[in-house]
């Protein structure tokens, strides 16, 4: 392990003495904690966004799949566009 310093406020750091004592730990492993939880979960997205991209590609190569999903999408756009005016809809 590695220690750190690092420069803080002192009304967090108060905060922080309090939340360690609270927690039965000590500022140290509570920030060690947090940083340890942010790395999984920067690795969680990181794994979630290229499965994501890696599907994309899949559908775009697909044929087929490409234009269900562009149907997928123009039916999308069309329900950001907003509700119509239904009353007046196809009445020339």
């Amino acid at each position: 392990m590695k220690n750190v310093t690092i420069t803080v406020e002192d009304s967090v750091l108060e905060w922080a003495r309090i939340e360690a004592a609270r927690r039965g730990t000590s500022v140290s492993r509570m920030l060690g904690d947090f940083m340890a939880e942010m790395q999984r979960r920067e690795d969680t997205y990181e794994r979630a966004y290229l499965a994501w991209r890696t599907d994309e590609r899949t559908w775009q190569a697909g044929g087929g799949a490409s234009s269900t999903k562009n149907a997928a999408r123009s039916a999308a756009g069309k329900r950001a566009a907003g509700p119509k005016d239904l009353n007046h809809e196809g009445v020339a």
